[in-house]
């Protein structure tokens, strides 16, 4: 569960962090100088949060490690595999999937703006 949290955690705030970046490098020239001001505060505070985000996975990581050393003591070598195995395709999956919810969160919201040009 924790594992779940905290790979969800970090995607979001790299997410959130990437939309951040993206509205600072489209700001024109002669944007007020609030609306940067307040998009860098929000970077920060998003770098700062990310980092945190960081120290949080290593210590689930580490945590991890404890339980697979407890768990490799009372499993057999091919469902300790299986553990392994379950244990490490759930980090990518999570992550997978959220990366196509965003893509079809984008795709709706170009679908949205191309019937409203038109």
């Amino acid at each position: 569960g924790d594992l779940d949290k905290v790979v969800n955690l970090f995607l979001s705030l790299s997410g959130r962090l990437a939309r951040v970046e993206t509205a600072l490098g489209s700001l024109g020239p002669h944007a007020p100088v609030e609306d940067k001001v307040a998009l860098r505060e929000k970077q920060r505070l998003l770098m700062a949060q990310l980092e945190d985000a960081k120290e949080l996975k290593e210590h689930v990581g580490r945590r991890q490690e404890a339980v697979g050393t407890m768990v490799a003591r009372y499993l057999p070598a091919e469902h300790l595999q299986d553990y392994q195995h379950f244990v490490k395709m759930k980090s990518a999956l999570i992550a997978e999937q959220r990366e196509l919810e965003e893509k079809i969160k984008l795709g709706q919201e170009q679908l949205r703006c191309l019937r409203e040009s038109l």
